[in-house]
């Protein structure tokens, strides 16, 4: 599919409804040959209708898995300073240099499945705004970083994992959440990177704060994003929605990815169709949010990390589901009868 980056927030809000679907003739023809392959129906579970899924948004009835590439975003948050994080937001600085030397654990996920990895830092030196105390971006800041999002994704590339590193985005990710789908601090709030009790119960009044002032404009996902986002979770709105543009399956990482995901999930029905949850992380927020989405994760192994690795994990899964769609011989090629 041809796509062209939104020259402004407008143009970002009409991409955001106005979306393409998959194609209704490759997914036909890989369920006409799945039904043909050399096992039982349904021997293979989830596997089949993850390869169908795929060959229709990659308008191929027979595909493959060439070319995955994993986004990490950077950003860092103004709420920070309210003490919400266990560690200090220079760390974002520190882990982004971390990823670009190869020693992260995303790092060795990419390599281990054959992605290609890019990280981009969002004005690290300029943390959003403390959104208890006004909105986290201005509009500008929201299309660059929606912008910056749109144009990571290689277009190449035939299957998105995008993560995320910024000390305090849980933070972010609980109050855009609850700004898009209701409740309170405490409902949305998980550990994140280790807080304690008393951490705990800050994160939730400090959500609260933010709910409560920027209470009037919530019913519009997209302003829920300016207000209670940041970069690198705009960011990752912005790739996602270059995804479906250009017709390249996404697998969902953890919480504040999918808290990203959610303007997309609320601004249009079907918004997320092109994409599948790679995981559920030990953050309890993530599986409500897959709740809200109707989707159930491929994996759920406690994993809590972020920067894209549980989505990345779940290359496998779905490698290995096309590898058997595409590669499994039918009933009359392998001479085989269908009794």
């Amino acid at each position: 599919m041809a796509a062209h980056c939104p020259a402004d927030l407008p143009a970002f809000r009409t991409a955001m409804t106005d979306l393409p679907g998959p194609d209704a003739a490759a997914r036909a023809g890989a369920a006409a040959r799945n039904a043909q392959l050399t096992k039982p129906p349904a021997a293979l579970g989830r596997l089949e209708d993850l390869a169908q899924w795929y060959a229709g948004w990659r308008g191929d009835a027979r595909p493959s898995v060439d070319r995955p590439q994993v986004i990490v975003f950077a950003g860092n948050h103004g709420v920070a300073a309210r003490g919400v994080s266990a560690f200090p937001p220079e760390v974002t600085v520190q882990m982004v240099a971390n990823f670009r030397a190869g020693g992260a654990a995303i790092n060795q996920l990419a390599d281990c499945f054959g992605a290609s990895i890019d990280v981009h830092a969002l004005s690290l030196d300029t943390p959003t705004a403390d959104f208890t105390a006004g909105a986290a971006m201005t509009e500008d800041e929201l299309y660059d970083a929606l912008h910056t999002g749109w144009t990571a994704l290689d277009p190449q590339a035939d299957l998105l994992v995008v993560g995320e590193m910024g000390i305090a985005n849980t933070t972010a990710a609980a109050a855009l959440s609850a700004g898009l789908y209701g409740g309170t601090g405490a409902d949305w709030v998980g550990r994140g990177t280790g807080v304690d009790d008393a951490g705990l119960t800050l994160k939730a009044q400090v959500v609260d704060e933010a709910l409560a002032l920027h209470a009037k404009a919530l019913s519009d996902p997209l302003e829920c994003l300016r207000r209670l986002g940041g970069r690198e979770l705009a960011a990752m709105t912005g790739a996602i929605l270059a995804a479906r543009h250009y017709g390249v399956p996404v697998l969902l990482d953890g919480f504040p990815c999918c808290a990203a995901a959610g303007v997309l999930h609320r601004m249009a029905d079907g918004g997320l169709d092109h994409c599948v949850a790679g995981h559920r992380s030990a953050e309890a927020a993530h599986g409500r949010l897959l709740g809200q989405f109707g989707l159930e994760p491929l994996l759920s192994l406690g994993l809590r990390l972020g920067e894209g690795t549980g989505a990345a994990l779940a290359i496998g899964v779905l490698k290995g589901a096309i590898a058997c769609h595409s590669g499994m011989a039918t009933f009359a090629e392998a001479g085989v009868s269908e009794g």
